[in-house]
């Protein structure tokens, strides 16, 4: 998995306007009440690193650091309203890009990982399949090939 690359959720780019050029890049955080069981998930079966870490907060990077993703604790006291409420599991997704699905998808399954949707191609050009972390975020893992004519 040396290329892997989330994404739904990490972004960078130019923003010009007449002055200045500035670059961006998007963090995406989701409240869950399974901290640890996500780093877990995240970390052993993913292979992700641990970027930053403390009692409520845990910042996450795929292999190579190309992107993260955080996961903060619901109702922390530190934190003001807007960023209390945990998420309901509902209504988000990941998408993983890989070298070789193939070789993810066989590793996963060894290893017990449930498969939401078994390995396909797309005729748009994705060979994919999909699993779920544990929060019910549900995770694309694709290789992209060229679309069938």
């Amino acid at each position: 998995m040396k290329s892997l690359v989330v994404t739904a959720f990490v972004l960078t780019f130019q923003i010009s306007n007449a002055q200045t050029t500035h670059e961006m890049k998007l963090n995406a955080g989701i409240i869950t009440h399974k901290l640890q069981e996500t780093k877990k998930f995240y970390t052993e079966v993913l292979g992700f690193g641990v970027s930053f870490e403390n009692e409520f907060y845990v910042l996450l990077h795929t292999p190579g650091q190309l992107a993260e993703i955080s996961f903060l604790q619901p109702n922390h006291p530190s934190q003001k309203p807007i960023f209390k409420s945990p998420f309901n599991g509902k209504g988000v997704y990941l998408t993983i890009e890989v070298e070789n699905v193939d070789n993810v998808y066989k590793r996963l399954k060894a290893q017990g990982v449930h498969i939401e949707i078994d390995i396909r191609d797309e005729p748009w050009g994705d060979r994919h399949f999909a699993i779920k972390d544990p929060n019910g975020v549900g995770i694309d893992i694709v290789t992209y090939t060229k679309p069938e004519e």
